[in-house]
């Protein structure tokens, strides 16, 4: 910790706490689909890249602009969240048709856009006022990753109590999510 003042560590660790709790919100709404524990690994690790990537492309961006792209990254992450729960619950109804979204491929990359966006407006933030950007990007990434697991697992847990219901739960608890960042 040679170099680095404990007052900033400590606020930093809580950033990373915070952000990193969007991600276990989510994760606990994804994991009540049925994933297998390599997809919940596979889809943590993936998380906390984006939670890396985003703040680290934001405090880049926060060096020249103003935080007006803010409020574009709030709402984008909104509805694409409420997007996920919408299908997610559209899929619990139709249970023969394949989900559109999946956390695999192209639809794991989304989910961890969207879980990560939030972190994008952080980093412009963080970008202005000079913050260790090392230090930052490594606690926000393994923040995000140790608590989207713990959601994900979670969720896994209640869809074996819950059964059938379990994704409707799921995509419930998304669009609420969604809408509680869309609309603060």
């Amino acid at each position: 910790m040679s170099g680095v003042n404990i007052g900033e560590y400590i606020s930093l660790i809580f950033m990373a706490a915070a952000l990193g709790m969007d991600a276990f919100s989510v994760g606990l709404g994804m994991g009540m689909q049925d994933l297998r524990l390599k997809r919940i690994f596979i889809i943590g690790v993936t998380v906390g890249l984006f939670h890396m990537l985003m703040p680290f492309m934001g405090i880049g961006v926060g060096k020249f602009i103003s935080t007006k792209i803010e409020g574009f990254a709030i709402l984008g992450s909104g509805l694409l969240l409420f997007a996920l729960g919408v299908q997610m619950l559209l899929s619990s109804f139709n249970r023969e048709d394949k989900k559109l979204i999946q956390p695999i491929g192209a639809g794991l990359i989304l989910f961890s856009i969207s879980v990560s966006l939030d972190s994008f407006s952080v980093g412009l933030s963080l970008g202005m006022s000079g913050v260790r950007t090392f230090l930052a990007i490594v606690l926000f990434g393994w923040f995000s990753a140790i608590l989207t697991w713990s959601g994900l697992l979670l969720g896994r847990k209640a869809r074996g109590l819950m059964g059938v219901y379990s994704e409707l739960l799921g995509g419930s608890i998304l669009c609420a999510f969604g809408l509680k960042i869309i609309f603060g």
